[in-house]
């Protein structure tokens, strides 16, 4: 679908210079998602993906661990009163014998781009709905030298980014460094869950030989996905939230934050982080 990006008309004002032409927006619309047939949430999404994203949200929200859990994802036809298909409301059908969650189908959520599900997320919830532990990942090490390069591999690779410089990203990388998947969204939360999605669907989970990068900050709902998907490395270019942190801490995340050219913060999981040089006390 080409409805990743729209034209609107900008009066532009540079240095004094007056004039007007077009430009090119991220777009944003919302996405209902439904859970065998019953509304679940509203996500405000950038169009694409869309089937990605939901089976991402729906593995985040501990519904869906493997590929066999899923059994199909739809457009529903006749979302509008004269029956047009407005592409924006999914259906996710999982196989019968799968056990759902009550507190997933009670409860309606609407998610913005920039929040995510505000005020839901705890420590407990995600302590007892993981299906992998972190702690019990494959090695996976990485040197400073190799994190300093992924976000600018991260950032040539957002195509959509260039055209409007309004899109989050996240990327999945080996530990080698090598560039295994990414998704650009308005909302970084998306852009993680069409990730951790197109894995499900690809019977990649847990994946846990895995890094993932995010253009932003590492706030706890991201970090509680890449715990939710076995995620074993999480970085950010920006800040971490205290509670993101405090999760890591307890699963056995390495969070990582600030990452801009060699330097960076490790704030939990720093036996993953290959250093060379002794820790100075401080």
């Amino acid at each position: 679908m080409g409805r990743v990006t729209q034209r609107r008309k900008v009066l532009r004002i540079r240095d004094g210079r007056v004039s007007t032409r077009p430009d090119t927006l991220v777009a944003e619309e919302p996405l209902e998602i439904r859970l065998n047939g019953r509304p679940l949430a509203i996500t405000m999404r950038t169009p694409g993906d869309d089937f990605a994203l939901a089976v991402g949200f729906l593995v985040s929200e501990g519904v869906l661990a493997r590929r066999e859990d899923l059994r199909n994802v739809v457009y529903c036809a006749g979302a509008t009163a004269d029956g047009s298909n407005t592409y924006n409301v999914v259906d996710v059908t999982t196989d019968p014998d799968l056990p759902v969650p009550d507190i997933t189908l009670e409860r309606n959520v609407y998610t913005t781009s920039s929040c995510g599900l505000c005020g839901k997320a705890s420590l407990d919830a995600v302590r007892t709905s993981a299906h992998w532990a972190i702690a019990d990942a494959p090695p996976v090490r990485v040197t400073p030298d190799l994190l300093a390069t992924l976000p600018d591999r991260l950032r040539s690779a957002q195509q959509v980014f260039d055209r409007t410089g309004g899109l989050h990203a996240a990327a999945l990388f080996t530990a080698d460094g090598e560039l295994v998947d990414v998704r650009e969204d308005v909302g970084r939360h998306n852009a993680v869950d069409k990730l951790v999605g197109r894995a499900l669907q690809d019977g990649g989970l847990p994946l846990s030989r895995s890094l993932l990068l995010v253009s932003g900050r590492a706030s706890f709902e991201l970090a509680q996905k890449a715990v939710m998907a076995g995620i074993p490395f999480l970085a950010a270019v920006s800040a971490p939230s205290s509670l993101a942190v405090d999760l890591a801490q307890e699963t056995g995340l390495t969070l990582v934050g600030f990452l801009r050219g060699g330097s960076m913060n490790v704030y939990a999981g720093e036996d993953r982080v290959v250093l060379e040089t002794a820790v100075a006390g401080g």
